[in-house]
């Protein structure tokens, strides 16, 4: 199938590893010129190489997602780069987990700026080139909290829920200029947040197994599926897709809807 996106200009954050990385290369498969955004150089690095090395398009650049001028700075340097941005995916690490009494001011602040205004100041930097040239993609990476909230996640569910908000709030107000901003709830992928939320466990791959076993499918999820769905809702293809929350967990929510 093809997506239409080719000579697209993608920018993603979070983008050096995880679902982000996995993005960034269903992306550039796809024909789209991919700018890697994420806080280690290192991990930039690596990613761009990869991409370069599979024939992509492909420049990095350093953000920090909880810096307030950050990602408006990533959009600036991006368009530099490369051109015009298209293609926003708006993806940041997860807070600390913990419980909500445990949680204090710091916490909430550094989660609420890094996870949901991160994210807000992404999207009002990108858009208003999207709107002039009357077309463009957001997705934005939560997490299935929005819709059943994890146990001992206080500040992800929290603020992934307010992102999902955002995102079916500006879904509304920028169809008719050609731009469609939809979210993306992945359920248990295996990531760095996987096994660091896994790694009390005494073995991390038997963990990891239990894990998947409590899944319909019963495995855990490969990054490089939630990569697949992100290029599909950036595309041509999904321009009827819009404001929506895509689980893709394994039919593991028992929420319907």
């Amino acid at each position: 199938m093809d997506l239409g996106i080719e000579g697209r200009v993608a920018l993603v954050t979070g983008g050096s590893r995880g679902i982000g990385r996995a993005a960034a290369e269903a992306l550039g498969r796809e024909g789209a010129h991919v700018v890697v955004g994420a806080r280690g150089p290192e991990g930039v690095d690596a990613a761009v190489a990869a991409l370069r090395d599979a024939g992509v398009t492909a420049e990095g650049i350093i953000v920090d997602m909880s810096d307030p001028h950050g990602p408006a700075d990533a959009v600036t340097r991006a368009e530099a780069l490369l051109g015009p941005v298209d293609i926003v995916v708006a993806n940041a690490g997860g807070p600390p987990p913990g419980r909500f009494v445990d949680a204090d001011d710091a916490g909430w602040d550094l989660a609420v700026q890094q996870n949901l205004l991160g994210t807000v100041r992404l999207i009002r930097a990108a858009l208003p080139g999207m709107r002039s040239r009357g077309w463009g993609r957001i997705v934005t990476i939560t997490s299935t909290s929005v819709r059943e909230v994890i146990d001992g996640l206080a500040l992800s569910n929290a603020t992934r829920a307010g992102v999902a908000g955002a995102v079916r709030t500006l879904a509304r107000e920028v169809a008719a200029d050609g731009v469609t901003v939809n979210n993306v709830l992945p359920g248990p992928i295996l990531t760095d947040r996987m096994r660091q939320l896994l790694s009390s466990q005494p073995d991390l791959d038997a963990a990891i197994a239990a894990r998947g076993a409590q899944n319909p499918t019963g495995r855990v999820g490969d990054p490089a599926e939630v990569g697949d769905l992100v290029a599909f809702l950036a595309s041509d293809r999904a321009a009827f897709v819009n404001g929506a929350s895509v689980m893709i967990d394994g039919g593991e929510s028992r929420v319907v809807g």
